[in-house]
């Protein structure tokens, strides 16, 4: 059976139960989709990495409409390099402006299985596919009726692998400053993606984890839009973090509510791991710049079972003023469950080696 998060009527603006804010989001996106379509805007799958049991796999991809994409010379002319350069080094607010295609059926072929599922009002593909897979990194082919098939790893978790890791990314892995809101919005439309800031120590901390602990998986849980899952995913390639899962949300509303809220988000998910991987322990990595704490706190007295530590990134004071100021909570403790605070990776390291954790 395929089950897909989030699932929504394809128009949703057609029952009366769904939120004011939301029918009126499913006007504006129906109406770009259709000038959209007009101008000669095509269906595109923006894949992205996913994980599973060796029974099940999570996909995970956005289907958008956007203009066609030029086939390259072969060999590749400059011309081509240079598009290709362009299309890279996009600024935030771009991915911000393509259309969502609601309710596009999407087929997902993975070992030679095919399966056909339907993405959500925002684009969105979250499915759980039964299948069975080894151990390690899968591809899953990924195409739309009549369009280009595109392909997304999945990482398939061994039976026997207890520790995992689940990290925020703003001011964690990368400095965003957030939540303020003027620094936020220059972060998040403006600023070139290389131009953003690696945080000190982070990379080769979750390095040294993973190769301490081979086959555990790397979750990215943010409270950040789909939109810029594919710059975050260059990011991390980029500065060298580990090849995981992005978890993101929809930053616009719900069909019960005006606008999704970040820490449910979060909550969400972190139940859902210890649900779907009850024989892991995850080692927990945030900041105390937002809500990191209360949320790790609640899930570490709820399910203790399931987590091997906290470890929390320190702000410097410049970030906790930009970032509207530190946690109101004080350090973070929780029976059985070990808290390490530092402010850079190193930090964080050499506490979780006096654990045996690195």
């Amino acid at each position: 059976m395929v089950s897909s998060t989030d699932a929504e009527p394809q128009r949703s603006v057609d029952h009366p139960t769904t939120h004011l804010f939301a029918r009126f989001e499913d006007m504006v996106h129906t109406r770009r989709e259709t000038w959209a379509r007009k101008h000669g805007r095509v269906p595109l799958i923006i894949p992205f990495a996913g994980y599973g049991s060796t029974q099940w796999t999570r996909v995970l991809c956005r289907v958008m409409l956007q203009k066609p994409v030029p086939v390259p010379s072969d060999p590749p002319t400059r011309a081509d390099r240079k598009r290709a350069k362009r299309s890279e080094r996009l600024r935030g607010w771009r991915s911000f402006v393509s259309v969502p295609l609601n309710g596009a059926m999407v087929s997902i072929t993975i070992d030679g299985r095919t399966t056909e599922v339907r993405a959500d009002r925002g684009g969105v593909v979250d499915a759980v596919i039964p299948i069975a897979l080894e151990p390690g990194w899968h591809v899953a082919t990924i195409e739309t009726p009549g369009g280009v098939a595109v392909e997304a790893p999945t990482q398939i978790i061994a039976p026997d692998v207890s520790f995992g890791i689940v990290s925020d990314v703003d001011d964690t892995v990368m400095v965003t400053v957030l939540p303020r809101p003027f620094v936020a919005a220059w972060n998040t439309f403006v600023l070139d993606e290389h131009a953003r800031i690696p945080t000190p120590g982070m990379a080769v901390l979750m390095e040294r984890l993973v190769s301490s602990h081979p086959g555990s998986p790397v979750i990215y849980l943010s409270t950040g839009a789909w939109n810029v899952a594919p710059t975050l995913t260059r990011f991390l390639s980029r500065n060298i973090y580990p090849a995981g899962t992005l978890l993101l949300t929809d930053w616009g509303p719900t069909h019960d509510r005006w606008f999704r809220s970040g820490q449910e988000h979060k909550r969400d998910n972190l139940r859902r791991l210890a649900e779907e991987f009850p024989n892991i322990k995850w080692l927990l990595i945030g900041d105390d710049g937002q809500h990191d704490e209360d949320v790790y706190r609640e899930f570490s007295a709820e399910r203790p079972g399931h987590v091997s530590a906290v470890a929390i990134r320190q702000l410097s004071t410049g970030e906790a003023v930009l970032a509207g100021g530190r946690s109101k909570s004080e350090r973070g403790s929780t029976p059985d469950v070990p808290w390490v605070y530092a402010p850079d990776g190193s930090g964080i390291a050499e506490q979780l080696d006096e654990l045996g954790m690195v």
